[in-house]
């Protein structure tokens, strides 16, 4: 209970760190230990946590820049100085960019322009001939050595059965009988 009243009597850290560095007065900056001295000194009684509670605060100023460190010691900024930038490469300046009311931007490649008074083309439907021979009025595949025509000779068509597609099969030789059994 003697520390709850104790600490509901202190002044808040921020506070007594900030009288600490003004009653030091030192050109150079105060150091943690002559911090907590000059506190322990004015206040007496404090917290069985106040090594830890004065690292925080004091670390917590310094980030927040109300605090500069300098070799170790802590002073207030100056006031006509510039602002310290943090270590790195800023980061670059955000751009807002304008959104489309109601939706979002839809997936995939957009449409190519159209010309606004050009006619509209519709592809034809494919007949029924044009689908299964591929649409050219040709057949699949290399043409036939010799075409059958109306046009072509007598003497240039080929006789006897037309070669059939692919690799002809091996002629197998007729097996000899074995003699003697």
């Amino acid at each position: 209970m003697a520390t709850e009243e104790a600490s509901s009597t202190l002044p808040s850290y921020p506070d007594m760190i900030m009288e600490a560095i003004d009653a030091l007065n030192e050109e150079e900056g105060s150091n943690k230990s002559a911090i907590w001295r000059q506190i322990e000194g004015t206040h007496g009684t404090l917290p069985p946590a106040h090594g830890t509670l004065l690292a925080h605060h004091l670390n917590q100023m310094k980030q927040a820049g109300q605090l500069v460190m300098l070799k170790n010691n802590y002073m207030k900024p100056d006031p006509n100085a510039p602002p310290r930038r943090g270590r790195g490469r800023p980061p670059k300046p955000k751009t807002s960019v304008p959104v489309p009311d109601g939706y979002p931007r839809p997936r995939g490649r957009p449409p190519k322009d159209r010309v606004p008074y050009a006619p509209i083309t519709v592809p034809m439907k494919k007949t029924a001939t044009e689908s299964s021979s591929g649409g050219s009025g040709k057949k699949r595949g290399r043409p036939r050595k010799y075409p059958m025509t109306e046009e072509t000779p007598v003497a240039v068509k080929p006789i006897g059965t037309p070669r059939g597609r692919g690799r002809p099969p091996k002629v197998k030789t007729p097996v000899a009988a074995t003699v003697g059994a």
